[in-house]
């Protein structure tokens, strides 16, 4: 099954790593997804005949949140080997945006 992360589908041009990875799936294959992939237009047609499945639904975050949060705030988790960027929480808007233009991977926000 080729799995793609939210990541790959919200990103501008979301159509494009969709479309790849269908395209890359054998017939009889899964391509998996989690998220809502905005602006995506699937041709349903050639998926048919291509034999390819596709899988996908929203990610349950809030379900393991609270857990997973605890875990960083103990130390059990270091975030510093997912987040490459770390800007206090009125920044947001900049995370998103460096995100977005690739200047970062995953933005840390701290109060």
């Amino acid at each position: 099954m080729v799995r793609l992360p939210l990541e790959a589908l919200t990103r501008t041009g979301a159509a494009v790593p969709m479309l790849q990875a269908i395209g890359s799936t054998r017939p009889g294959g899964s391509v998996g997804y989690v998220g809502v992939p905005h602006g995506v237009q699937l041709d349903g047609e050639a998926l048919f005949y291509a034999h390819v499945r596709l899988h996908g639904g929203p990610a349950p975050v809030r379900r393991f949140l609270p857990e997973l949060i605890d875990l960083v705030w103990t130390r059990h988790i270091d975030p510093g080997k997912v987040f490459d960027l770390t800007l206090p929480l009125e920044g947001v808007a900049e995370g998103y945006r460096a995100m977005d233009e690739r200047r970062a991977i995953k933005t840390l926000l701290c109060p």
